[in-house]
């Protein structure tokens, strides 16, 4: 089972993710939370496997509240938003978030997601990730960017892996484009997050992205 708790202050917008999320019988839902403190503080007491954040929440943004919850290992993140959010999104992948998203995703799509991130596949809807990645890619960054000196530690093939990465590639197609089984592209990703200290592949995108990967 996978267990998820879900953030989001709106009620209605709550209560229908909670009613398609226990249609699964491969997912339980163990809390809910209708702002960012109460999201934390539950994932400390429930410990779930997934917290399904909204990014704009009173008391505590989503942001935030992913930050903390990354901070403290207590449960991987997909983060629920919409386009005109993509700064909050972004500063949510940077904080750890496992991947995004959208509000009007099908049902049947969230429940995909959230099989995905338990399975540690934290890429979601490679075609919408490039799309986000791209965006920010074009715009000035206002943080300070990495030190490439953090890629020193990667092998020439898991830099190739971490660029296709960057192009928000799923498995599938890394393993098309680098002429290698599917099987050895997870092993590469899984090193590299390590190496790297990230926990998820998304964040490594934003990484290739910030250091030109």
């Amino acid at each position: 089972m996978i267990r998820v708790l879900v953030a989001e202050d709106q009620s209605a917008v709550r209560a229908g993710l909670v009613l398609i999320l226990r249609s699964a019988p491969d997912i339980e839902v163990v809390g809910e939370a209708a702002d960012g403190e109460r999201a934390v503080a539950l994932a400390r007491e429930l410990r779930p496997d997934l917290v399904l954040m909204d990014v704009q929440m009173p008391r505590l943004d989503g942001v935030s509240a992913t930050r903390q919850v990354v901070a403290e290992g207590l449960a991987d993140v997909l983060v629920l938003t919409t386009f005109d959010l993509d700064e909050y999104v972004f500063g949510a992948l940077r904080a750890g978030a496992a991947g995004f998203l959208l509000k009007n995703t099908e049902a049947k799509d969230l429940i995909e997601a959230v099989r995905a991130v338990g399975r540690g596949e934290g890429l979601i809807a490679p075609a919408v990730t490039r799309r986000l990645i791209a965006e920010f890619a074009a715009r000035p960054v206002h943080e300070p960017t990495a030190d490439p000196a953090v890629l020193d530690s990667l092998t020439r093939r898991e830099r190739e892996v971490l660029s296709c990465l960057g192009e928000g590639l799923s498995n599938a197609e890394i393993a098309g484009r680098l002429d290698m089984a599917e099987a050895t592209v997870k092993t590469h990703v899984s090193r590299l997050l390590g190496k790297l200290d990230l926990r998820s592949r998304v964040q490594a995108a934003v990484l290739a992205q910030e250091l030109g990967v």
